[in-house]
């Protein structure tokens, strides 16, 4: 009964376990009215199951109402493995993940995540067809983090455009706490533009890149180590990197106007969205913002096209602007205003889709 209790509001939770490859994972599908549960896989030593457990449930929620923002005909799942990813991926690991994948019938895609790479998903597509994200050379649609960086961009747009009446990005300064595959475009994109950043990760590669970028553009870039960048003296804080990192302790260190990011959970607790209200930040919830890949890995299964997950991607501006104004004549925060929005379209939507056609696995959700 513990169990259920800890899984109460999922549908389905999954342990994977192969002893031959010593793979451990765990697959949650949290809601399928829309359709088929869609969410990543990520790989990471997890102190103790109990950790991985809480990271997939709580991930795979948030993936329910991403795709229900994002207007997707999909619902939330999420998918971790439990291991170090620099030294315990094999092909064979990954092949058998992908037959756990095929055993749920269609019921959950999956793809890249946080550790993972398309490259590894390229032995799981050996094994079933429900894998997206991977290279478009083995029919996926290449990199997501081109449509969610742009997405992080719209989102940026909006916010300037509550906070200053322009949605002009060029001028203002940012704090951006991560370089990755996401946050490095969304700087580069920022400095063009002829913003100031404020920049932290643990790459010094992605640093030193971003900053021979900025000594070639004329930019201002300044380098804070990871506790300082809560303290930047920026007008947007952009976190591009760990989740829980909105939370009573970092919030006190703000001095952002706003916060626009492209990681996923970023407030640790709902009541977090209310400690930002009442300081005067305004945040963008994240999985409004960072849609942009999702919204390419569900178009995927239509056969790729770039041209229509960049239109798509477009709304994430309109939607920000809309859950802004919401919030506002309803006193409320702005991540309520968003979860609101969602239950309410998930509520009307999963009376016009049928979730047995999906399970008939129709052309589209089969690669030739």
């Amino acid at each position: 009964m513990n169990m259920f209790s800890k899984i109460k509001g999922h549908e389905q939770v999954v342990f994977c376990n192969d002893e031959s490859t010593g793979l451990k994972a765990i697959i949650a599908i949290h809601s399928t009215r829309l359709g088929p549960a869609l969410g990543g896989c990520r790989m990471l030593p997890y102190a103790s199951e109990d950790e991985a457990i809480e990271d997939v449930l709580r991930l795979s929620k948030g993936m329910t109402y991403k795709c229900a923002a994002a207007d997707v005909d999909f619902g939330g799942g999420k998918a971790v493995i439990i291991g170090d990813p620099r030294k315990d991926k094999t092909p064979e690991l990954f092949r058998a993940f992908g037959q756990f994948v095929e055993s749920l019938n269609g019921r959950f895609y999956t793809g890249t995540d946080m550790g993972t790479s398309p490259e590894d998903f390229v032995h799981a597509l050996r094994e079933t067809n429900c894998i997206v994200g991977v290279d478009e050379v083995y029919g996926g649609s290449g990199d997501s983090s081109i449509p969610t960086a742009q997405g992080v961009i719209y989102g940026l747009q909006a916010t300037s455009k509550a906070l200053t009446g322009s949605d002009d990005l060029a001028g203002k300064s940012y704090s951006i706490q991560g370089l990755g595959k996401v946050g490095f475009k969304v700087a580069e994109r920022l400095l063009e533009e002829g913003a100031d950043l404020y920049v932290t990760d643990i790459n010094q590669q992605a640093i030193d890149k971003l900053l021979s970028k900025a000594k070639t553009l004329g930019a201002g870039v300044k380098v804070v180590n990871k506790e300082e960048i809560y303290q930047s003296n920026a007008d947007i804080f952009i976190p591009c990197a760990m989740g829980g990192i909105i939370n009573s302790e970092t919030i006190e260190q703000l001095r952002v106007k706003a916060v626009v990011g492209s990681a996923n959970n970023q407030l640790l607790e709902l009541h977090h969205g209310q400690s930002l209200k009442e300081k005067g930040i305004l945040y963008a919830p994240d999985y409004i913002v960072n849609a942009g890949g999702l919204i390419q890995v569900a178009d995927e299964l239509y056969t790729p096209n770039k041209e229509r997950v960049l239109q798509k991607t477009k709304a994430i501006y309109n939607s920000l602007l809309n859950i802004y104004e919401y919030a506002e004549s309803k006193g409320i925060t702005t991540i309520e205003a968003a979860n609101q929005f969602c239950e309410n379209r998930i509520e009307a939507r999963s009376r016009r889709n049928s979730f047995f056609s999906h399970m008939k696995r129709p052309k589209w959700a089969v690669r030739t």
